[in-house]
């Protein structure tokens, strides 16, 4: 797979998997996209959550990115760089299927909201028959 192709697999299947580390220690959880492209991977949590603490402290993440009906399984190693602009907050915010940050950010504003920018993406793709070959990372960045 190249890079659009990559690109369009998380595209199509923006649940996935975070890993992070907290004082040694790993730390994994199921995640939604927002958006991925060539700038990278962008996601956002809240503000007072552990996850933002953590990228905060170590911006090192690997996400794991499914496509259960082809079986290909997509690792990305980069690094969390928080935006912090509220044109992107506000259009998140508006977008389908993230009602529920409404209510949030009508109560404590915008900046309950952490925005994040996976960037220096490097991609793993990973499916049966290639289960036993070597390892190719393939740059996700134009």
């Amino acid at each position: 797979m190249d890079r659009h192709e990559i690109l369009s697999l998380i595209n199509r299947n923006p649940a996935f998997f975070l890993a992070t580390m907290e004082k040694g220690e790993p730390r994994v959880r199921g995640m939604l996209l927002y958006r991925a492209d060539e700038g990278g991977i962008i996601f956002h949590t809240g503000a007072m959550k552990d996850l933002h603490r953590q990228l905060s402290a170590n911006p090192a993440v690997e996400l794991c990115f499914n496509d259960w009906q082809q079986q290909i399984q997509v690792r990305v190693r980069g690094n969390a760089r928080q935006i912090g602009e509220p044109r992107l907050k506000e259009e998140i915010v508006n977008s389908p299927g993230r009602e529920f940050l409404k209510p949030w950010v009508e109560k404590m504003g915008l900046e309950v909201l952490s925005v994040f920018r996976v960037e220096d993406c490097q991609a793993l793709v990973w499916t049966m028959a290639t289960n036993f070959t070597a390892k190719e990372l393939i740059p996700l960045s134009a």
